[in-house]
């Protein structure tokens, strides 16, 4: 973070009473997360408001970790941080699920990154044997989305 940048924020909380702290974090990807924290009105108390989901703390591993090697199928990883899609559309059908045959090329799901829909096609052939996440769910540079059984 440039002086600059860490000056502005002072100012901030210099001119807003009511902000009583703002945490700025940087993952190893670049990415920034800022948190700001609010005085309550009553009793100086402060009240903490997030923008994102809640940090990990930087030395635990992801839950996802290693989950996928030990199932024996080949593992579709987030090659970016994004919003998890399974459908070009709210009112169109998945891409692919569960017991569907698949072949390299063939488009799995949709993650959004900086308002951008990327495409994020199967690279073996096979057939989908579980989806690991959510429509809409958040996720994660590395994070297994779908196990696939090779064939």
């Amino acid at each position: 973070m440039r002086e600059d940048e860490i000056r502005q924020l002072i100012r901030i909380l210099e001119e807003h009473e009511g902000i009583g702290e703002i945490e700025v974090a940087f993952s190893r990807f670049g990415a920034r997360k800022v948190r700001v924290a609010r005085r309550a009105q009553n009793a100086g108390e402060v009240v903490h408001v997030q923008a994102g989901p809640p940090a990990r703390p930087a030395a635990a591993e992801p839950a996802y970790e290693g989950a996928a090697e030990s199932s024996g199928y080949h593992a579709i990883k987030a090659p970016m941080v994004g919003t998890f899609y399974r459908a070009p559309s709210p009112d169109s059908d998945p891409y692919v699920s569960e017991g569907a045959r698949v072949s390299p090329g063939t488009i799995l799901c949709i993650i959004e990154a900086m308002k951008l829909m990327n495409e994020i096609e199967c690279d073996v052939a096979g057939t989908v044997r579980e989806i690991l996440v959510e429509n809409g769910q958040a996720i994660e540079f590395g994070q297994p989305l779908f196990l696939i059984d090779r064939e």
